[in-house]
């Protein structure tokens, strides 16, 4: 068994010195808005999206306008996306219960599902206007009930991008904003003197966007640590050398640093790859974008095996993950480690991306070894409760008892034997009888 790397991309090392610049400027940025609020977002935009309105907020008849200003299809289709992201979040809903058991005479436990009370959702919009990240986030919020969501996108060519405002109003947001970029995750994060802070961040974004979320977890939940978009595919030699190039560069155009890889079992295919790399390229127009992504960050890596294949997309754990195979379940019963696995030639990830109904942000960088993408759940605490009756407590507080004093935990001990005196008639503890004389 052998592993041959046709293709490589950038080392650690490069991108962990670009890495340590985003943080840099990320932090001084944070602090600047904690400190100085509203006026501090203001210049931010100012600086960077030449973005400076009477109000960020918009107001209930600019969205109006915006939205009246949009083609009939347009509507109809965010509505269309909008409504297959709603369906499959209430089914993730509908599959978490709220529980409760005795677990013994007496003793009862449970858990309820609790939506967090607000959430700040960021929507990209520098280089291309995501509006089907209003849906990812903002839909799947309102269906696991958070009360507050606000949501926060950059002016487009001068102003609020009409459909992604659209998209945003139609998804619930309770309030929407037109700013972008750090100030907008820190405005949400930490608030200003006009924007109510939120307990949670969810959204992707650029890599100064990811490194915000990243430095303010902790005071705030975020949804996951995410950088650049990342695609795998997986391929044998039933692919389609153009299918396979398509889906690499329809992900590679999100931007310069975005990596792309194959891994496949068959020489032919992964010798195949470059040139019709090259011819694609002179017919996508976002290919300033893909060619630079594909030069730095694209993989070839050939395997001998499926077992092998399956073990190097594993141990790369993308985002993205297309199989393109004869047979491509076997995929989703073996592998372990992906945000997202999209079987079978028929669907692509544009389809997860845009309309299909499973979420769009993903674990990137390695993540999907521990977490999956943003779902209903993520909006959602599960918290736990027990209640205990006096014949309970007389059970459990003997053990509890015996179990402190091992840990020498004397007042952890003394909670459980105030309970043994009251309801047990024991005279035992610091504040026994006898202790007490």
């Amino acid at each position: 068994m052998a592993i041959e790397i046709l293709k490589e991309g950038m080392d650690s090392e490069a991108t962990d010195e670009a890495d340590a610049k985003v943080r840099e400027i990320v932090e001084g940025i944070l602090n600047d808005v904690k400190s100085r609020g509203d006026a501090a977002v203001r210049e931010l935009s100012e600086k960077f999206d030449k973005w400076s309105p009477e109000s960020f907020r918009l107001s209930d008849a600019q969205i109006k306008e915006l939205m009246d200003s949009l083609p009939e299809q347009t509507i109809e289709d965010i509505k269309f996306a909008q409504t297959q992201v709603r369906n499959f979040a209430q089914v993730q809903r509908d599959s978490m219960k709220d529980v409760e058991v005795e677990t013994l005479p007496g003793v009862t436990l449970g858990h309820k599902n609790i939506p967090v009370e607000s959430v700040g959702c960021y929507v990209p919009g520098g280089r291309y206007p995501m509006v089907a990240s209003a849906h990812m986030s903002i839909v799947t919020a309102k269906v696991a009930g958070v009360p507050r969501v606000i949501a926060c996108t950059p002016p487009n060519e001068g102003g609020p991008h009409a459909a992604t405002i659209a998209a945003m109003h139609l998804a619930g947001a309770d309030e929407i904003y037109c700013m972008g970029g750090v100030q907008a995750v820190a405005a949400m994060a930490l608030g200003t003197e006009t924007i109510d802070p939120c307990v949670m961040l969810v959204g992707p974004g650029n890599a100064y966007v990811a490194e915000a979320k990243r430095q303010l977890y902790g005071k705030v939940g975020i949804d996951l640590f995410a950088g650049p978009t990342e695609v795998l595919v997986v391929a044998d030699h039933t692919a389609d050398v153009e299918m396979v190039v398509v889906d690499l560069l329809g992900q590679a155009e999100h931007g310069p640093n975005s990596p792309a890889a194959v891994i496949t079992d068959s020489r032919e295919l992964a010798e195949a790859i470059p040139a019709e790399i090259e011819r694609q390229l002179k017919i996508l127009p976002t290919a300033d974008v893909a060619s630079v992504a594909w030069k730095d960050y694209g993989q070839i890596i050939l395997c001998d095996t499926r077992d092998e294949m399956r073990d190097e997309a594993d141990r790369i754990a993308y985002e993205h993950v297309e199989i393109l195979t004869e047979d491509p379940r076997w995929y989703l019963d073996n592998m372990t480690n992906f945000g997202a696995l999209f079987i079978g030639p028929e669907t692509n990830v544009a389809y997860g991306d845009k309309v299909i109904g499973t979420n769009h942000t993903l674990p990137t960088k390695g993540a999907a070894r521990y977490t999956g993408g943003l779902w209903v759940g993520k909006f959602l605490k599960t918290c736990t409760y027990q209640q205990v009756t006096e014949e309970g407590s007389a059970v459990i507080g003997d053990y509890c008892s015996r179990l402190c004093e091992i840990e020498r935990f004397w007042g952890h001990k003394e909670q459980a034997d105030l309970r043994l005196r009251r309801y047990a008639g024991r005279n035992i503890g610091i504040g026994a009888t006898d202790a007490a004389e």
